[in-house]
């Protein structure tokens, strides 16, 4: 395999894209594994009822294997409880490294919308940062690394402060806490290697990346600082599947469709790691979006690349 680094300009979408192809797995780091990966995604798509926020008792099963599972790879998770509309709802944190100085924050939400499974959107996403935190128990760090598992991503709570990723933002933010950057874990699960199975914002990116949904997407918006630049080399350097560069506008519908906007309003640097989600997944937010139609082979070839840059980032 080879690395192909193309950079255009696409003035009518002011788009700037970088193209990798590469395959190379970092060295001495353990890899993910499947079967791990697979039993989350089944604990989580398997609760009484959809764990949507309009029931509490699924969405707090799905938080209690979240913090049993961190407390096994060695971490000390805690609660980040609120309020909303009258119930409560909690985001799950852990963290491993060092307790003081600047963090990485690696966050995936544990929520779905409407009556749905939700094993891409965002099993994947839970199930990797569960995977990384086996991984990174046994892992030297001089950063602290901060996994965050949110509720409350969904609609009706989308693009307000009740998301559990506003809620996280902004207690940095009051804090003080210096943020080395984020990097948002939303649907990694779900890829096709035929022709036309890939859509895009504007049909003409097209040209550009190509028909086939066989790759993983480091998304950033202009202006997003080194932390973004720095993420994306890394990651593409250690991916053993196709990685795809796209930096746009905040503006560019999808860009920013996840956890990782709110860290934005408050002025960190954050990335969005994706399958690309309803541009390429059609069982979004559908009750076909079930395990069996997932490839967790590259589901976990993306978490192996998601461990080792993060390594690297935080014993730089």
């Amino acid at each position: 395999m080879f690395h192909c680094p193309i950079r255009l300009l696409f003035v009518g979408a002011l788009l700037v894209s970088t193209l990798f192809c590469t395959n190379g797995m970092a060295a001495q780091l353990p890899a993910a594994d499947t079967a791990q990966l697979r039993r989350h995604l089944v604990a989580l798509t398997t609760t009484p009822q959809p764990r949507n926020y309009l029931h509490e008792a699924s969405l707090n099963q799905a938080a209690d294997y979240i913090k049993a599972e961190l407390a096994a790879a060695g971490a000390h998770p805690t609660e980040q409880s609120y309020q909303v509309q009258g119930r409560m709802y909690q985001n799950i944190l852990s963290s491993f490294g060092p307790v003081d100085g600047p963090r990485l924050v690696i966050g995936a939400h544990y929520d779905v919308c409407g009556e749905q499974p939700g094993a891409d959107d965002n099993g994947t996403g839970v199930a990797a940062l569960l995977e990384l935190a086996r991984l990174l128990g046994h892992q030297p760090l001089t950063c602290r690394v901060d996994l965050v598992a949110y509720t409350l991503e969904e609609p009706p709570f989308f693009r307000t402060p009740q998301m559990g990723s506003y809620v996280h933002a902004r207690s940095l933010h009051e804090a003080g806490v210096p943020v080395r950057g984020m990097i948002a874990l939303e649907m990694l699960g779900y890829y096709d290697d035929r022709k036309n199975s890939q859509d895009y914002p504007f049909k003409p990116l097209r040209w550009l990346y190509g028909s086939r949904g066989n790759y993983v997407t480091v998304a950033q918006k202009f202006g997003n600082g080194r932390f973004g630049r720095r993420f994306a080399r890394l990651y593409k350097k250690t991916a053993a599947l196709p990685v795809k560069r796209f930096k746009a506008p905040a503006w560019l519908p999808g860009i920013d469709f996840s956890d990782h906007l709110n860290y934005w309003h408050f002025d960190y640097l954050a990335v969005l790691l994706t399958d690309t989600a309803f541009y390429r997944n059609k069982q979004y937010h559908e009750a076909a979006d079930t395990v069996d139609r997932l490839d967790l082979r590259r589901l976990a070839l993306a978490v192996d690349a998601v461990l080792a840059t993060v390594v690297r980032l935080a014993t730089e």
